[in-house]
């Protein structure tokens, strides 16, 4: 099972003690997995998604104690026209009685004016049409809504929790999304997910630390290779000067940098200054360095 489908299981199991909470993510089931039928006069729901069933069932009996629904296909989710209408005026759904169900359009913000609410109205659409990427490889969490008024009132909400969301168009859908790792586990614990948020922030604490290891293995295998690199000139300028110049013509201090350097060509420069007489820290060791290559350049044709 896929990490989007864990975090769906999870929120199917819960339910809201309070209707109005109860309303609010019914009523984000409805606007997104829902459609009309009979010139838009009543109610269907069509959708694949086992949770999103389940959980529209729960909602609809806790609610309106309705047990007779059918949730599949073209067919009317409701059969008894007074409890439809019950609920169609209880969402919202309609300006008036007798008019067109509409659920493109965003939910009533009579809907979701308090906090609680707004929290049920997202796991319903987390339900309905949101999906996770595996964490272990990205982080990546959408919302796909098909109208962009939707799309920009999920944002709304989300940014209400101060969670960044975004919103792009891609084909003909408007998707609200959220890239980064601490985002999307805000929002997962806004939902009540919290379990997948447990199991989110230990692959989370789990890829960091990886991530760092191979930054500092990554850092000190670049030091060690620049160190080689700079070992290995010091001792081609060393040589070129015993062999052209001649450390007899050196002063004392370089000579004896030279010999050491020599004998020890693998030794780091705090190292290095140690094996001196006296020793010196690594600045002067470096300084030395840094002459004998001075008088190494003056030699070389």
């Amino acid at each position: 099972m896929s990490f989007s489908s864990t975090v769906k299981e999870e929120l199917s199991a819960q339910v809201s003690t309070a209707r109005h909470c109860q309303l609010a993510e019914l009523a984000a089931l409805i606007h997104f997995c829902g459609s009309t039928c009979d010139d838009g006069m009543h109610l269907c729901l069509e959708t694949e998604n086992e949770a999103v069933v389940r959980k529209c069932f729960t909602l609809l009996r806790k609610t309106f104690n309705i047990d007779n629904v059918v949730t599949r296909g073209k067919s009317r989710l409701l059969s008894d026209d007074e409890t439809e209408l019950k609920v169609i005026q209880a969402l919202h759904l309609a300006g008036k009685a007798g008019c067109p169900i509409v659920l493109e359009a965003p939910v009533s913000s009579l809907i979701i004016k308090s906090s609680c609410c707004a929290r049920a109205y997202l796991r319903g659409a987390f339900l309905s049409i949101g999906s996770m990427s595996a964490p272990e490889k990205s982080y990546h969490l959408e919302f796909v809504c098909n109208a962009q008024e939707q799309a920009r009132q999920l944002q709304g909400i989300i940014q209400e929790f101060q969670i960044e969301a975004k919103v792009i168009k891609r084909k003909k859908y408007f998707v609200v999304y959220l890239k980064e790792g601490a985002g999307i586990v805000n929002l997962l614990n806004v939902i009540g997910a919290h379990v997948s948020l447990m199991n989110l922030e230990n692959l989370r604490i789990v890829k960091e630390m990886r991530n760092s290891i191979n930054r500092r293995v990554n850092c000190e295998t670049a030091n060690i290779s620049k160190t080689v690199t700079a070992a290995s000139k010091q001792i081609e300028d060393i040589l070129l000067i015993r062999d052209k110049y001649g450390f007899e013509n050196l002063p004392d201090n370089l000579r004896q940098m030279a010999e050491i350097r020599l004998e020890y060509p693998d030794a780091a420069l705090k190292e290095l200054g140690g094996y001196l007489e006296p020793a010196v820290g690594k600045s002067g060791v470096n300084h030395r360095l840094r002459r004998l290559s001075e008088i190494a350049d003056g030699i070389k044709p």
